[in-house]
Protein backbone atom coordinates (compact mmCIF):
# COMPACT_ATOMS: atom_id res chain seq x y z
CA UNK A 1 0.00 0.00 0.00
CA UNK A 2 1.23 3.59 -0.99
CA UNK A 3 -0.50 6.62 0.57
CA UNK A 4 -0.56 9.86 -1.31
CA UNK A 5 -0.55 12.72 0.22
CA UNK A 6 -1.81 15.86 -2.04
CA UNK A 7 -1.82 19.59 -1.32
CA UNK A 8 -4.57 21.42 -2.61
CA UNK A 9 -4.21 25.20 -2.74
CA UNK A 10 -1.10 26.69 -0.93
CA UNK A 11 -0.05 24.63 1.36
CA UNK A 12 3.29 24.65 2.94
CA UNK A 13 5.96 22.04 1.44
CA UNK A 14 7.49 21.83 5.20
CA UNK A 15 4.03 21.07 6.11
CA UNK A 16 3.71 18.71 3.76
CA UNK A 17 7.18 16.90 4.65
CA UNK A 18 6.05 16.78 8.70
CA UNK A 19 2.91 14.84 7.35
CA UNK A 20 4.71 12.51 5.34
CA UNK A 21 6.89 11.80 7.89
CA UNK A 22 4.03 11.22 10.69
CA UNK A 23 1.79 9.46 8.68
CA UNK A 24 4.82 6.75 7.26
CA UNK A 25 5.45 6.52 11.29
CA UNK A 26 1.30 5.20 11.74
CA UNK A 27 0.94 3.23 8.77
CA UNK A 28 4.74 2.11 8.20
CA UNK A 29 4.21 2.22 4.71
CA UNK A 30 5.78 4.34 1.64
CA UNK A 31 3.61 8.01 1.75
CA UNK A 32 4.71 10.14 -1.23
CA UNK A 33 4.01 13.84 -1.66
CA UNK A 34 2.52 14.85 -5.20
CA UNK A 35 1.47 18.50 -6.20
CA UNK A 36 -2.57 18.84 -6.56
CA UNK A 37 -4.51 21.26 -8.10
CA UNK A 38 -4.89 25.36 -7.01
CA UNK A 39 -7.97 25.43 -8.43
CA UNK A 40 -10.53 24.58 -5.50
CA UNK A 41 -12.70 27.33 -6.20
CA UNK A 42 -15.61 24.64 -7.64
CA UNK A 43 -15.59 23.29 -4.22
CA UNK A 44 -17.15 27.04 -3.10
CA UNK A 45 -20.22 27.73 -2.07
CA UNK A 46 -20.88 31.43 -1.48
CA UNK A 47 -23.48 31.26 0.59
CA UNK A 48 -22.00 29.17 3.34
CA UNK A 49 -18.41 31.01 3.10
CA UNK A 50 -17.47 27.14 2.78
CA UNK A 51 -16.14 25.00 0.58
CA UNK A 52 -17.75 21.12 0.30
CA UNK A 53 -15.57 18.17 0.80
CA UNK A 54 -17.28 15.57 -1.20
CA UNK A 55 -16.54 17.82 -4.69
CA UNK A 56 -12.85 18.10 -3.29
CA UNK A 57 -13.17 14.41 -3.46
CA UNK A 58 -14.61 14.04 -6.46
CA UNK A 59 -12.30 16.48 -8.28
CA UNK A 60 -9.48 14.19 -6.81
CA UNK A 61 -10.79 11.19 -8.89
CA UNK A 62 -8.89 11.72 -11.70
CA UNK A 63 -5.02 11.23 -9.89
CA UNK A 64 -3.30 8.31 -10.41
CA UNK A 65 -3.85 5.88 -7.37
CA UNK A 66 -1.31 3.15 -6.59
CA UNK A 67 -2.87 -0.31 -6.52
CA UNK A 68 -4.45 -0.66 -3.21
CA UNK A 69 -2.96 3.14 -2.61
CA UNK A 70 -4.99 5.63 -0.97
CA UNK A 71 -4.98 9.55 -1.29
CA UNK A 72 -5.13 12.56 1.03
CA UNK A 73 -5.83 15.89 -0.22
CA UNK A 74 -4.98 18.75 2.52
CA UNK A 75 -6.24 21.84 2.30
CA UNK A 76 -6.29 25.18 4.28
CA UNK A 77 -9.86 26.25 4.09
CA UNK A 78 -13.16 25.73 5.38
CA UNK A 79 -15.20 22.16 4.87
CA UNK A 80 -18.43 21.53 4.93
CA UNK A 81 -20.58 18.03 4.24
CA UNK A 82 -24.39 18.30 3.66
CA UNK A 83 -26.01 19.00 7.17
CA UNK A 84 -22.84 19.52 9.05
CA UNK A 85 -21.62 22.82 9.84
CA UNK A 86 -18.22 21.94 9.27
CA UNK A 87 -15.73 18.98 9.08
CA UNK A 88 -12.53 18.23 9.78
CA UNK A 89 -12.17 15.85 6.67
CA UNK A 90 -14.07 13.57 4.72
CA UNK A 91 -13.50 10.11 3.06
CA UNK A 92 -14.82 8.17 0.28
CA UNK A 93 -14.78 4.16 0.68
CA UNK A 94 -15.09 3.29 -2.78
CA UNK A 95 -12.05 5.59 -4.62
CA UNK A 96 -9.93 5.64 -1.55
CA UNK A 97 -9.73 9.06 -1.35
CA UNK A 98 -9.98 11.54 1.42
CA UNK A 99 -9.79 15.28 1.98
CA UNK A 100 -8.72 17.02 5.44
CA UNK A 101 -8.61 20.61 6.56
CA UNK A 102 -5.94 22.26 8.17
CA UNK A 103 -8.19 25.31 8.79
CA UNK A 104 -10.07 24.50 11.79
CA UNK A 105 -6.89 23.08 13.84
CA UNK A 106 -5.19 25.92 14.41
CA UNK A 107 -4.74 27.49 17.94
CA UNK A 108 -4.60 30.98 16.35
CA UNK A 109 -8.76 29.72 15.17
CA UNK A 110 -9.30 29.74 18.49
CA UNK A 111 -8.02 32.88 19.35
CA UNK A 112 -4.84 31.19 21.47
CA UNK A 113 -0.57 31.36 20.49
CA UNK A 114 -0.15 29.28 17.84
CA UNK A 115 1.64 25.46 18.77
CA UNK A 116 3.23 23.96 15.85
CA UNK A 117 3.22 20.52 17.46
CA UNK A 118 -0.39 20.37 18.75
CA UNK A 119 -1.21 21.77 15.06
CA UNK A 120 1.10 18.57 13.28
CA UNK A 121 -0.87 16.18 16.32
CA UNK A 122 -4.13 17.29 14.89
CA UNK A 123 -3.38 17.07 11.32
CA UNK A 124 -2.02 13.89 11.57
CA UNK A 125 -4.68 12.56 13.76
CA UNK A 126 -7.43 14.23 10.99
CA UNK A 127 -5.73 12.16 8.10
CA UNK A 128 -4.99 8.80 9.76
CA UNK A 129 -9.09 8.88 10.45
CA UNK A 130 -10.26 9.46 7.15
CA UNK A 131 -7.59 7.02 6.31
CA UNK A 132 -9.53 4.51 8.63
CA UNK A 133 -12.72 5.35 6.70
CA UNK A 134 -11.34 4.83 3.29
CA UNK A 135 -10.43 1.01 4.86
CA UNK A 136 -14.18 0.63 5.40
CA UNK A 137 -13.85 1.50 9.38
CA UNK A 138 -16.53 3.43 10.94
CA UNK A 139 -16.74 5.63 13.99
CA UNK A 140 -15.60 3.84 16.97
CA UNK A 141 -17.51 4.06 20.53
CA UNK A 142 -13.80 4.19 22.42
CA UNK A 143 -13.31 8.35 23.10
CA UNK A 144 -9.47 7.87 22.94
CA UNK A 145 -9.31 5.68 19.36
CA UNK A 146 -8.60 7.44 16.66
CA UNK A 147 -11.57 5.67 14.56
CA UNK A 148 -13.83 8.50 16.91
CA UNK A 149 -16.16 10.93 15.83
CA UNK A 150 -14.33 14.40 16.03
CA UNK A 151 -17.18 17.36 16.71
CA UNK A 152 -14.47 19.14 18.37
CA UNK A 153 -11.01 20.06 18.77
CA UNK A 154 -11.04 18.73 22.52
CA UNK A 155 -12.61 15.57 21.27
CA UNK A 156 -9.56 15.49 18.61
CA UNK A 157 -7.12 16.37 21.44
CA UNK A 158 -8.12 13.65 23.74
CA UNK A 159 -7.99 10.63 21.17
CA UNK A 160 -4.69 9.10 20.36
CA UNK A 161 -3.30 8.73 17.03
CA UNK A 162 -3.42 5.29 17.00
CA UNK A 163 -6.39 2.39 16.60
CA UNK A 164 -8.34 0.81 19.80
CA UNK A 165 -7.78 -2.67 20.54
CA UNK A 166 -11.11 -3.44 18.48
CA UNK A 167 -9.85 -0.72 15.35
CA UNK A 168 -6.51 -2.00 15.06
CA UNK A 169 -6.87 -5.50 14.44
CA UNK A 170 -9.63 -4.94 11.38
CA UNK A 171 -7.21 -2.35 10.14
CA UNK A 172 -4.29 -4.77 10.03
CA UNK A 173 -6.32 -7.16 8.62
CA UNK A 174 -8.17 -4.85 5.75
CA UNK A 175 -4.11 -3.24 4.99
CA UNK A 176 -3.18 -6.73 3.67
Amino acid sequence: MIITLVGLGNIADEIMKELKNRVHGVFRCPVIIKAGSDDIAHAYDPQKEQYLSSKLIASMNSLKKERDGRIVGIVDIDLYAPGLNFVFGEADVISGIAVISLYRLRQEYQGLPPDENLFMERATKEIVHELGHTFGLAHCPNTRCIMHFSNSLADTDWKESNFCGKCCPRMEFLIK
